[in-house]
């Protein structure tokens, strides 16, 4: 990111944003509610758009990409949110094989793919239950298999245990670290410094959207 301004009206939600995230890293960008976290992850795969400045992600300038080479730009990226963003109409299955859906992939792959990252994240036993019958940590864990399964380059985790306990931000935090040691890059907004505190990362932090 060079010279990033991020405005919504008048509100300057970013304000000469400059950072550099290599290839292989894990990333955390902290601060308090309202700063910018959020905000910054959405520009990083075109949910939201620059006011001013430049982001190259994997070589890719995002103010010069044509519209429709966006859906190949998203496929670099798994995205876990804090409120899971989870179907409540569709069964753990087939949410988390939406993505294999929209890459095209034929039934039988997306059937062993699904079944195999079910078992990484020790769901397997939840294949046909549907996301409101979970706990909050069985729910967030299906996110993560989404975010996962198109082999993705970089997980973008928004405020991934913000809403779990202690025991379930643990287990999330290591099924992200386990995409890490697998050669992924991870940038993980939050703002419990107590996690931070405990996993190993550098440390962006954003107040008033300044870093």
């Amino acid at each position: 990111m060079f010279g990033v301004y991020k405005h919504y009206g008048r509100k300057k939600a970013l304000r000469d944003i400059n950072l550099d995230i290599y290839e292989g890293e894990f990333v955390f960008v902290s601060g308090p509610s309202g700063a910018g976290k959020s905000t910054l992850l959405k520009l990083l795969y075109l949910g939201e758009v620059v006011s001013q400045g430049q982001i190259l992600v994997d070589g890719v300038n995002l103010s010069r990409i044509f519209s429709k080479r966006i859906p190949f730009l998203r496929r670099k990226f798994g995205i876990v949110f804090q409120d899971y963003k989870l179907i409540s109409s569709k069964t753990v299955f087939d949410n988390v094989a939406l993505v294999l859906e929209a890459m095209g992939h034929k039934r039988r792959f997306i059937q062993k793919k699904v079944n195999s990252v079910l078992r990484s994240v020790g769901l397997e036993d939840r294949y046909n239950s549907y996301p409101l019958s979970l706990s909050g940590g069985e729910q967030q864990k299906i996110a993560v298999a989404r975010a996962i399964i198109g082999d993705p380059k970089i997980i973008l985790a928004d405020e991934p245990t913000g809403s779990l306990d202690a025991k379930s931000a643990n287990i999330i935090f290591e099924l992200l670290k386990r995409f890490h040691r697998r050669g992924g890059t991870v940038i993980v907004a939050t703002h419990d410094m107590e996690l931070i505190r405990r996993n190993k990362g550098r440390i962006f932090y954003l107040d008033k959207g300044f870093i």
